[in-house]
């Protein structure tokens, strides 16, 4: 795929590394969108991370020369700590330790800047999508098999924060609440909704956010649980959903130069 066409705009590049899926594509960093269709790739089995390298390499070189020449942002599941993947969620536990940011960057010959996913997925909707101009704490939250978060003051990343671990009822919040375990339980949504709201209530009395931002496929039926919830912060779904990834990783490494 050659992309002189999109050379005159300011193009980021950027990559999610999913459980089963790894894609990739180019993004208008001013408009926030996808400059050309992305790449998809199966997850290798074992993810182990030079099986992982090579195919965020091949993704790379499915767009041409160009991609080479600017920063990559590739999100991974995991908390990622200066570039070293201190956890590993849905990956071969190999990555535990990993400099993820060298590993790329020599794979790739080319500056890398790895995040967490839900972290990219923030920054994503701060910078365009629904929490775009808000100012002062934003909480963004994915539901789906577990609840990530990403936190953000005035536009800036707090990265790592793994909030879908707060204890409710006794257990980890992702437990109780997460998306999957509406499906997994039989959960009605009014049901449903009663569990989130004893999480973003403790959400609230501990970070006084002044917007949460809900992401993850369930997003999509928003009108079914959000209306439920009796919360003194705005609650709206995300906007960006399966594009906040690789957008928000794309404008991380361009921001970071």
């Amino acid at each position: 795929m050659v992309l002189d066409r999109w050379l005159p705009r300011r193009i980021g590049f950027g990559v999610d590394i999913g459980g089963t899926g790894i894609k990739g594509a180019p993004v208008d960093l001013a408009a926030g969108r996808f400059a050309a269709q992305r790449i998809r790739a199966t997850t290798p089995s074992p993810s182990t991370p030079d099986a992982i390298a090579d195919v965020v390499a091949e993704i790379l070189e499915g767009f041409g020369r160009d991609a080479g020449r600017r920063p990559i942002g590739v999100t991974f599941p995991a908390v990622i700590q200066h570039g070293v993947a201190r956890t590993a969620a849905n990956v071969d536990d190999a990555w535990i330790g990993t400099d993820v940011d060298r590993l790329l960057a020599g794979r790739l010959d080319r500056p890398v800047h790895v995040v967490n996913d839900a972290d990219a997925a923030g920054v994503a909707e701060a910078r365009f999508g629904a929490a775009r101009d808000v100012r002062g704490v934003v909480i963004m939250t994915t539901l789906g098999t577990g609840i990530g978060t990403a936190v953000l003051v005035d536009g800036r990343l707090v990265p790592n924060t793994e909030l879908g671990h707060l204890e409710i009822g006794g257990k980890d919040a992702e437990a109780r609440a997460a998306g999957i375990v509406r499906e997994t339980e039989k959960l009605s949504w009014e049901d449903w909704a009663k569990r989130l709201q004893r999480y973003y209530r403790k959400l609230e009395d501990l970070l006084w956010p002044d917007l949460i931002v809900v992401g993850g496929g369930i997003s999509k039926k928003s009108d079914k649980y959000l209306p439920l919830l009796d919360l003194r912060t705005p609650i709206v779904p995300a906007t960006l959903r399966n594009e906040a990834g690789i957008i928000g990783a794309a404008t991380l490494a361009a921001e970071l130069r």
